[in-house]
């Protein structure tokens, strides 16, 4: 992959110029399709965008020192992680890539969470170190299925390249491991039944209590595009290879917009659990489906 390439790529399709608008578009639909669940009427089309401007216009109160600056610089290193991670996902048909992609991809993806941590903790609020506290113990439960999950992916296939990954066969290892990533991608998310950082009955905001302003519509951002990258690497490792780029594309949309509403019905359908019932969870329960993945994906290369 040249460097004209992979500026367009992390620019422009499926970067940052396809990523915004994909991420109000996403957060629209799951708001809707919420609401249709509920039935409620739910926002206009326009509407996350519309809160992206009324925040962005908002002032933000002054804060001093370096707790201040943190604040201030982690939800645009959020941004710059997510929008990194949506400009690796291999949508157009031998786009290039580099081996060893889709570790970047996870790296990527991991990165918002872990600045959700540390802008709880930076913002010296009850609230938001409680939030922070949770996202912290529910990041470590999911995350053992998730990067399994992608293990055993990848190494069914002998390959850690998202392009190859993307052009490859499925096989039923690789279906057991997209299932225990769609398992995890509610608590990535913050949706229910595993939304217990943002549990505004509990703790208000979480770790976003103490933002407000353009701060908090750039977390608003991130959130929508770690809703493009994470089902969008679902889209890609479902989808059927194709030549013609623009099917690829148009089936990289629908794939992902299936997943979204997927998820919102999920998450209409059930309860917020505790803390303690989300770890026991992913520990108990969705962990079976990485192990055996792995598993069998080990004792065939042993047979080989």
């Amino acid at each position: 992959m040249n460097a004209t390439t992979a500026l367009l790529r992390m620019l422009v399709f499926p970067g940052i110029l396809f990523a915004a608008p994909a991420a109000w578009f996403f957060l629209w639909i799951e708001r809707k399709a919420m609401a249709a669940l509920q039935q409620r009427i739910g926002p206009p089309f326009m509407q996350p965008f519309f809160d992206f401007v009324k925040l962005m216009g908002k002032q933000v109160p002054p804060r001093e020192g370096l707790g201040g600056f943190l604040m201030k610089l982690w939800p645009v290193l959020a941004v710059a992680a997510s929008a990194g991670a949506v400009g690796l996902l291999p949508v157009i048909p031998r786009s290039g890539g580099f081996p060893g992609d889709l570790v970047l991809l996870l790296s990527l993806l991991e990165l918002p969470s872990m600045f959700i941590i540390a802008a709880g903790f930076s913002s010296r609020s009850l609230w938001g170190e409680l939030g922070s506290s949770r996202e912290a113990i529910l990041s470590v439960s999911y995350n053992v299925v998730f990067l399994m999950a992608i293990i055993g992916i990848a190494a069914s296939q002998h390959t850690f390249s998202l392009q190859a990954l993307a052009q490859s066969q499925g096989s039923p290892l690789r279906w057991l491991g997209v299932l225990a990533i769609l398992i995890c991608l509610p608590a990535k998310l913050h949706m229910n039944p595993f939304s217990v950082t943002n549990a505004e009955q509990e703790i208000y905001a979480g770790p976003m209590t103490e933002y407000t302003g353009h701060e908090l519509a750039l977390w608003e951002l991130a959130h929508g595009m770690e809703w493009v990258a994470a089902t969008g690497l679902v889209a890609t490792l479902i989808a059927p290879p194709l030549a013609n780029p623009w099917m690829a594309g148009a089936l990289f949309v629908v794939l992902s917009v299936a997943v979204v509403l997927v998820l919102t019905i999920v998450a209409a359908a059930t309860a917020r659990l505790t803390i303690d019932d989300s770890v026991r969870f992913f520990w108990r329960c969705a962990l079976a489906f990485a192990v055996l993945g792995v598993s069998s994906v080990l004792l065939m290369r042993i047979k080989l």
